[in-house]
């Protein structure tokens, strides 16, 4: 199918960008790589009178550890930026970043996909809003009333809505500390497929022993999820094992196309398992 017409805008710098959203309200959508909106729009899922081209805005496009140890990462950066980025440029600690890149589409995805799109898209189970929710990062956005930092775990509402408001764009995205003992695995029917379900760890470790960690889901509600209480196994000392069986017992994910419910727990039970072993290995 062709999309219901709509008119196109070009943004000069940030500031028109916002403008130009501002002046049309919710009947504008940004658009940069494309690789989600565009298909939604083929399909008519998605039917924006008015279309705002970001892919112009250079300063967006940057990835580099800044000064306080954080890596910070350009909302027009492509996902092969990242997944190609030499070790000295991503920084030390941040690996589990670059692999989990491998696991998004295609490579002609990853080279025109942007991190920016992939978070403000909101996909509950794309691979980048799994890492901002583990990760604890920070999501700049720019709007007519000036840059506010959004904590990733109040940055995701439900089905593909976030905390934007419609006059605001992501410009950047920012995970303040290095994660040496992390690692994100996923399923999904076919190389390349959305996951139909993700799991991530970060493993707290000091001297070869396990004292706490963080875990995370994609794939089982309408937004990706911490699990608290699998957390709680790690930092009693529990088992992979122990962690992966009551990560699966603390969610209630949908039946759908992509699998029953029981399918999914089976499926959280092998990779919390898996990605906490691969987090352990680094």
């Amino acid at each position: 199918m062709k999309p219901a017409p709509f008119r196109y805008h070009r943004a000069r710098d940030v500031e028109g960008a916002t403008a130009l959203l501002a002046e049309l309200s919710d009947e504008a959508k940004v658009i940069a790589g494309g690789q989600s909106l565009v298909a939604m729009m083929n399909f008519r899922l998605a039917r924006p009178g008015h279309l705002v081209d970001i892919t112009g805005l250079r300063e967006l496009d940057h990835l580099g550890v800044g000064a306080d140890g954080g890596l910070r990462i350009g909302a027009l950066t492509t996902h092969h930026t990242v997944e190609t980025a030499p070790a000295d440029r991503l920084g030390a600690g941040f690996g589990v970043i670059r692999d989990a890149m491998r696991w998004i589409g295609h490579l002609p995805i990853r080279t025109r996909g942007t991190v920016g799109g992939s978070l403000a898209h909101a996909d509950a189970t794309a691979e980048w809003c799994l890492l901002a929710l583990l990760l604890d990062a920070e999501l700049v956005a720019h709007g007519p009333r000036g840059r506010r930092h959004i904590p990733a775990g109040e940055f995701f509402f439900g089905y593909y809505t976030t905390a934007l408001d419609p006059d605001e764009i992501l410009v950047e995205i920012v995970f303040p500390r290095p994660a040496p003992h992390a690692a994100l695995t996923e399923f999904a029917e076919r190389r390349g497929d959305f996951a139909i379900v993700s799991a991530a760890v970060d493993l707290a470790v000091d001297g070869g022993d396990i004292h706490g960690g963080r875990v995370a889901l994609g794939g089982v509600d309408a937004m990706p999820v911490r699990v608290p209480a699998a957390e709680a196994v790690l930092a009693d000392g529990g088992s992979f094992r122990d962690c992966a069986e009551v990560a699966a017992s603390a969610v209630d994910p949908p039946s759908d196309g992509g699998g029953s419910a029981d399918y999914r727990k089976h499926l959280i039970r092998n990779l919390i398992e898996r990605a906490c072993e691969e987090a352990m290995s680094r």
